[in-house]
């Protein structure tokens, strides 16, 4: 028997939606139908969340996580118009933003403004392709491999129709995570990606260039895998072919009776991996190569924060870091007029949730630095915040366990003055065991949960260590569980002196109340 949301898809399709959206905003949310309204508007990007009735979220689609000046302007003009009480926006880890906090009355004046500067949200939730990643140094970094841009949005446009909508594409199984790294320090974090391109070269002399394939990698409540190779090599020019090609296989044989048993590894489970590259090759139609015998992942991977040359002559690009990825309308206007008079409006995403303004020159860079917007979000954050990650939590997401992003931040706060911590500590929250923020690939992660202490129930994590991205990746492992979260400064502190060589300072001094760290809502 099909699930709920099978039936719901065979019903009517999510896109149809879109026809309705005039009449949605006349009639107010709670005359929409139940299911478009905890459904079916989710194919456009758009949340209904019960934790603020009435007010929505939107997700959008940044491929490779660029985008230019205008479009944050416009971007920002959403999040003011949300008000200063509501409005936020966060930088996920798909380096894509979500919007929140606005009244479905203003969906179609939104949709209208994304269309004006060529940006959409469509397909970006449910059983739909997410946000396209790359390397966010594309066409920038003087040692990247290839420049993935173009085919990211050569992706995107194919299963959106160029921003459209695309029915071919709107009824997968689950839902499903490509990504395409040019670099050699996996950026992208194929490992975690249900479909990852890593670069790869035909022949041992280097002389032919093309990408690896990666298939299956996934998190979720149930189960945490990593991606597996599909034994394929591919030239550049046939990556939106193979993608089509095996979300054509994915859609007409996926598995579809349970939901936490619907994304793509459970058919490679059931099938083998010889059989799925099998039928991914009958549909596209032509033998594939055998993959390259090694892929060109060698480096350390890097954060890009901080200041850094450029392959062009005399431009440097200036990474920021974006405390738990949230910023406001007035944090991305001014994001936008940096970008305007240091560079060339150019701004980047990147999966840790910060922002790269590109093409800098020489001279600028200084007077860039000393921009009062990079108090708030600096190029030279302490080795703590640099590596912090976190999800929406409890503040806004329906299924966090826990609040994620001001208790990430007290932490980080309190063990910044607790230690001196001699390197990068990348430590990242998830609100649940649906691991949005990937706790498995950090140095230290926390998926939220409830704990006992003192006899009472309480907000808790379970603790992940291990996680290790760039060069020879892998997922961390569960190493302690149900750890109140008010030990937490305890926990982690002895951690860091253990296991990354922090050494306790004097003097440090405690700080109680999120409330001095930053307003998040």
């Amino acid at each position: 028997m099909a699930n709920k949301i099978e039936a719901l898809k065979a019903e009517k399709d999510g896109l149809a939606v879109k026809a309705e959206i005039a009449r949605f905003a006349e009639i107010g949310w709670e005359a929409i139908d139940d299911d478009d309204l905890q459904h079916r508007l989710k194919w456009l990007g758009v949340f209904f969340r019960k934790s603020t009735p009435g007010r929505f979220m939107v997700r959008m689609r940044i491929p490779n996580g660029i985008l230019n000046s205008d479009q944050m302007r416009v971007l920002a003009s959403v999040v003011e118009k949300c008000g200063e009480q509501h409005g936020v926006a966060d930088i996920t880890t798909r380096q894509n933003i979500q919007i929140r906090s606005f009244p479905i009355e203003d969906v179609p004046e939104m949709f209208e403004k994304f269309r004006s500067v060529g940006l959409t949200s469509v397909q970006s939730a449910m059983d739909n392709i997410r946000n396209i990643t790359g390397s966010p140094v594309a066409g920038i970094d003087a040692n990247e491999l290839y420049d993935t841009r173009e085919l990211a949005i050569q992706v995107q446009n194919l299963l959106t129709n160029n921003g459209e909508g695309n029915p071919a594409f709107t009824n997968l199984p689950r839902k499903f995570n490509i990504a395409i790294a040019g670099c050699r320090d996996n950026s992208t974090h194929a490992e975690i990606n249900d479909l990852a391109f890593v670069p790869a070269f035909k022949e041992e002399s280097k002389e032919t260039f093309g990408f690896n394939v990666l298939v299956g990698g996934f998190f979720s409540a149930k189960r945490i895998a990593a991606a597996i190779p599909l034994n394929v090599w591919v030239p550049p020019e046939d990556v939106v072919a193979l993608c089509e090609a095996l979300l054509i296989v994915f859609r007409d044989n996926g598995l579809r009776e349970k939901r936490d048993k619907s994304r793509l590894m459970f058919l490679i489970d059931e099938w083998g991996i010889d059989k799925f590259r099998d039928e991914v090759e009958k549909q596209i139609g032509k033998p594939l190569a055998i993959a390259a015998a090694k892929d060109e992942i060698e480096w350390e991977k890097r954060d890009h924060i901080g200041v850094h040359k450029q392959k062009q002559a005399g431009l440097n690009y200036v990474g920021l870091q974006i405390p738990v990825g949230r910023m406001y309308a007035d944090d991305m206007y001014e994001f936008a007029r940096l970008a305007d008079i240091y560079g060339n409006g150019d701004l980047r995403l990147t999966v840790e949730q910060n922002i790269l303004i590109t093409n800098v020159p020489d001279d600028l860079v200084p007077i860039l630095l000393k921009e009062p917007l990079l108090q708030k979000f600096p190029a030279e954050p302490d080795n703590l915040m640099r590596g912090l990650v976190s999800c929406t939590g409890n503040q806004f997401c329906p299924v966090a366990i826990v609040e994620t992003k001001n208790r990430s931040l007290a932490l980080t706060k309190q063990l910044a003055e607790d230690y001196h911590v001699p390197q990068v500590v990348r430590i990242h929250w998830s609100g649940c065991p649906n691991s949005c923020a990937q706790p498995q690939v950090a140095d230290i992660g926390f998926t939220g949960c409830k704990a006992r202490k003192d006899g009472k129930v309480v907000d808790g994590v379970d603790i992940y260590m291990g996680g290790t991205v760039g060069k020879d990746a892998h997922l961390g492992t569960c190493v302690m569980e149900k750890v109140p979260c008010e030990d937490l400064r305890e926990v982690v502190g002895k951690l860091l002196v253990d296991r990354f060589g922090a050494v306790p300072k004097q003097n440090g001094t405690t700080i109680t109340n999120s409330a001095e760290l930053v307003s998040v809502g």
